[in-house]
């Protein structure tokens, strides 16, 4: 059985969205695929939980005896949150992906959908296992962690005395990343991320990036970071690690959900998918992952 393909670009889908058609020969046949994109952080999630689904039942048949003797197809993409919300809004997509909260204005464009959150994601503060921040000072206030990224403290040596007089190389996802508004939303509070950072197109390369440079700090989502533990450090934010158990509890401040957005009336192929996301499978796709994981009424 072949893999579920999980897309490291949403360039197809973005394509199908803004071209028309003038083919006037006969219309392909029905789509029967489920179409899945958005945030990074939750789409390889999803994909293990679509590769498992297709695997156990290959064909829709075998799902429910009242759906086509057809092979199971399932895309998984992987683009941002905002490209989640947007296909989602625009129909490329049957099921949106987002890491982040949706906004009211956003919400406002979604009438004829439904929002379910499968778990909860932290952004660690993460930097390479070799920097000796890790020794020094483990535990960072929230507002160091704001000069940081602001570029107000500029080296390491400022951040304190002891540490060695080398630039801190800021590592932070792009605008359309979910990461990006929880981080804000937590830490930043409207204060701009420095120009020198270094913008990354996905949680895995901004998670790739704090791997390969000592001088590196990112908001690493835990998941990543819980899947290698090796190749990262952690610092605590205000005293507080982030444990599953410190957020579930809300203690941990930088945390965001993770959220699948579904049409209120998906056909039957979607709603099997969509419930057996929502079932102990997803539930322990999510756990798995290392995010925390919700049951889902």
């Amino acid at each position: 059985m072949k893999k579920v393909l999980l897309l490291l670009l949403i360039v197809s889908l973005a394509v199908t969205a803004g071209c028309g058609s003038t083919n006037t020969q006969a219309p392909a046949p029905k789509d029967s695929s489920i179409k899945i994109g958005g945030s990074s952080t939750l789409a390889p999630t999803i994909a293990n939980c679509a590769n498992d689904f297709t695997e156990k039942y290959q064909t829709w048949k075998k799902v429910n005896a009242q759906l086509p003797d057809e092979q199971i197809v399932i895309f998984v993409a992987s683009g941002g949150s905002g490209l989640g919300v947007n296909s989602a809004i625009n129909g490329t997509v049957d099921i949106g992906l987002v890491s982040r909260e949706i906004k009211d204005s956003e919400k406002a464009k979604l009438p004829n959908h439904k929002f379910y959150t499968l778990g909860y994601d932290a952004l660690t503060i993460a930097v390479n296992p070799k920097n000796p921040v890790l020794q020094v000072k483990p535990n960072l206030t929230a507002e160091e962690v704001k000069k940081i990224f602001s570029g107000e403290l500029k080296t390491w040596q400022q951040l304190d005395a002891s540490l060695p007089n080398r630039p801190i190389v800021v590592a932070v996802r792009d605008l359309g990343g979910g990461a990006t508004q929880a981080f804000d939303e937590a830490i930043m509070k409207g204060t701009p991320i420095t120009k020198e950072a270094i913008q990354l197109p996905s949680m895995g390369a901004l998670a790739g990036k704090v791997q390969e440079n000592v001088d590196a700090i990112g908001y690493v989502s835990v998941g990543f970071v819980q899947a290698d533990k090796a190749k990262f450090g952690v610092l605590s934010v205000n005293g507080i690690a982030p444990t599953s158990e410190n957020i579930a509890a809300g203690k941990y401040q930088i945390a965001r959900p993770l959220i699948i957005i579904t049409k209120d009336k998906p056909d039957d192929k979607q709603q099997n998918f969509i419930e057996y996301l929502l079932s102990e499978n997803g539930y322990k796709a999510i756990e798995a992952m290392g995010f925390v994981p919700v049951r889902v009424k």
